[in-house]
């Protein structure tokens, strides 16, 4: 009787083996691909990147005057710049360059001009942009701004906040005067 159900087991496994083959059946048909959908209407035509950028012409500025800034002893004047709104100013980007000795550089400018480690810097205000030069010693003295120094100023108005802007801003304070004049098309 053992040997009878031996034997039963394994016919019954073999027919189970063989009915599992995947040769049995029939492979499904293919079903027939749906037509792609309409493109959507076009979208708006955004405003040229550089069409609000706004620069000045190379401008000397008036004669310097001693102040007193934030602590810091230094000389003053200042640029007008009657484009610089408040806008500008909250939103955008305020770049200003020093012409001197056939060289353009970016404020803030250091240098040992006068004997003494020194730096210019341009502060922004409403339609003016004003220039300060300061001794890092702290003496009390200062180290004149002379009229024979010529400044640009190129404001790029904001408008995009980052989070949604499509690209990186850029980082103009890391270009060259060469690049964001060749960036935003302004004759140099």
């Amino acid at each position: 009787m053992k040997f009878l159900k031996s034997i039963i087991t394994i016919f019954l496994l073999a027919i189970f083996a063989i009915s599992c083959s995947s040769d049995d059946g029939t492979d499904g048909v293919d079903g027939i691909n749906g037509t792609n959908g309409t493109d959507g209407a076009a979208g708006e035509t955004g405003a040229t990147g550089t069409a609000n950028v706004i620069y000045s012409a190379w401008v000397n500025a008036p004669a310097a005057a001693t102040e007193t800034i934030d602590g810091t002893y230094g000389s003053s004047t200042s640029i007008d710049a009657p484009e610089l709104s408040t806008d500008i100013l909250n939103k955008g980007t305020v770049l200003v360059y020093m012409s001197f000795s056939g060289g353009v550089y970016p404020l803030a400018y250091t240098s040992t001009a006068g004997g003494s480690a020194n730096t210019i810097t341009a502060i922004p205000g409403s339609k003016k942009i004003k220039l300060f030069r300061f001794k890092h010693s702290g003496d009390g003295t200062t180290v004149g701004i002379p009229t024979t120094l010529s400044w640009r100023y190129i404001l790029i108005p904001g408008g995009v906040p980052a989070a949604t802007a499509k690209t990186a801003k850029l980082d103009y304070s890391k270009m060259s005067y060469e690049e964001v004049c060749a960036h935003f098309n302004i004759q140099q």
